[in-house]
């Protein structure tokens, strides 16, 4: 009888285990626009900030994203930065937060969420088509250092940063 009792025990308390797990690994994406990308990129002052836009079905973005989080984690003690934006519509959000958690992308992480495509655009960048990856260096000011469209190549990101910290 003692022994059911455990089991029973452990049935209860392991829906309370997955819903911490995924509390404390779970990446919540928040919602970004034209008019708060600039704040977005403010938080980041102080540090040396690549932001990231990226979504689930940009083949390139999928495959950066582990060697950008590898980055933050090496230079993250040194003042670097990673913050992500996902280009996702809403019905892919899941699968934005699944592979954000899966690769351990660091928090801040955000989502899209504009109201005019071609203004979020040109909030970001003017020179920008809003083709994926789109990745943009800043220093510790906030300044614009560099911008790649396309794939970053990751020794000239890595010399990039190296020169900001």
């Amino acid at each position: 009888m003692h022994h059911q009792a455990r089991e029973e025990d452990y049935v209860r308390v392991l829906p309370i285990l997955v819903l911490l797990t995924t509390a404390l690994w779970g990446v919540e994406l928040k919602p970004v626009d034209e008019a708060t990308f600039t704040k977005v990129v403010t938080t980041g002052q102080g540090k040396v900030l690549l932001v990231n836009f990226w979504a689930t079905y940009c083949v390139p973005c999928r495959k950066e994203m582990p060697d950008l989080v590898a980055l933050h984690n090496k230079l993250a003690a040194k003042g670097f930065q990673l913050l992500t934006i996902s280009a996702d519509e809403a019905e892919q959000e899941p699968q934005a937060k699944s592979f954000l958690d899966k690769n351990r992308v660091p928090a801040p992480a955000y989502i899209k969420r504009a109201r005019d495509d071609d203004k979020f655009i040109n909030a970001v960048d003017t020179k920008w088509s809003g083709a994926l990856p789109l990745s943009i260096l800043y220093d510790r000011k906030g300044g614009r250092v560099k911008t790649w469209y396309g794939e970053v190549p990751l020794k000239e990101l890595e010399a990039a940063v190296a020169k900001l910290l």
